[in-house]
Formats: C-alpha cells, structure tokens, sequence
C-alpha cells in the first residue's frame, strides 16, 4: 500500500507535484463521468442535443488530461495509486446520474465543477509567483470548468428533484477524492 505524503508547504516544490497529481487525476475523473453519462444517454431517444453538450465537455475535458498526462511525464510526478478506483467510480458516477436522466446528469456537472472552481482558485493562489506556467494553465481549464457549470445549469441541472442532495453528495465524493489523490 502506498505511504501517505506529508501535507507541503503552499507553493513548495511538493505541493506543486501534489497539485499536478490531483489536477491529473480529476480530469481523469471527469472524462470518465462523461464516459458513463454518454454511454447511457446515448441510448435514450430524445436526448441527441443533450449528447452533443456532454461531448463537447467531454473533449474539453480529454484536452485538460492530455495536458495534464503532459506535465506528470515532463516534471516525473507520481500518478495517484488509485486510479483504478476513480476509473470505476468516475464512470459509474456519470452512468448513474444519466440514469436519473439528463437534468441529473448535467446536476453532476454542476456539483462537480463547483468544487473544482473552488479547489483550482485555491491552487492558483497558493502558486502566485512560483509557477506561472502551470497557474496559467490552471486559470485557462478553470474558465473552461466554469462554463461547464453554467451550460449545466442552462441545460435545468436544479431542477431535478432531490438537487440539493444529489448536488451535496457528488460534491462530498469530490473533495473526498481530491484529499485521497493529493497524497496517494
């Protein structure tokens, strides 16, 4: 079982390779939850435009792994050992919400990317002066998460029924996932 890392300091070389390895694993936790919406929404009729704005996020999404997948291999940062396990959840996460319906699926969005708006604008500021490159490209996928959400949010994601508790669980599952793959 992979050792645990000690929290690093803001900014420090450690935290950078923290943040590139979370960053790394919920894009590829993203692209797997609309993996799994695509895989049932595709089979549904009537839901051709809904299919067109998930896979238009999706290859956003496929865009900000390869970045990603990039920069782990250039700076030789350790992928999260628990990859295996987001593959899974990531997928079943977005077939289970399409299961739902489209509304329930783009409600993952939301839920999804408001986390991730908060867990990038924190990255951001703790990398200031001390990695323009990687805050760049953090500040450029965070615009692209933010449009997602508000799409998601024109396409009726609050009007599913039970949103605040199906928003309030994805979002508890994703801050769980950001802590584990910060340090495993």
């Amino acid at each position: 079982m992979p050792r645990k890392a000690k929290p690093a300091a803001p900014g420090s070389a450690a935290d950078i390779e923290s943040m590139i390895r979370v960053d790394h694993a919920g894009e590829y936790g993203a692209v797997r939850i609309y993996e799994g919406q695509l895989a049932v929404l595709k089979r549904r009729k009537g839901t051709q435009a809904s299919v067109e704005t998930i896979t238009h996020m999706a290859e956003q999404e496929q865009r900000h792994l390869k970045a990603f997948d990039k920069l782990v291999n250039e700076r030789r940062v350790r992928p999260t050992a628990l990859e295996p396990v987001w593959r899974i959840a990531g997928f079943a996460l977005g077939a289970a919400t399409a299961a739902l319906g489209e509304k329930a699926a783009f409600a993952c969005t939301v839920a999804v990317e408001e986390v991730i708006d908060e867990h990038y604008a924190a990255q951001i500021v703790a990398l200031e002066d001390k990695d323009p490159a990687l805050k760049g490209r953090i500040e450029d996928f965070r615009a692209d998460e933010a449009a997602h959400r508000e799409t998601a949010i024109a396409q009726g994601a609050e009007q599913v029924p039970g949103y605040k508790l199906l928003s309030e669980t994805i979002k508890a599952g994703c801050r769980l996932a950001i802590k584990l793959s910060e340090r495993i």
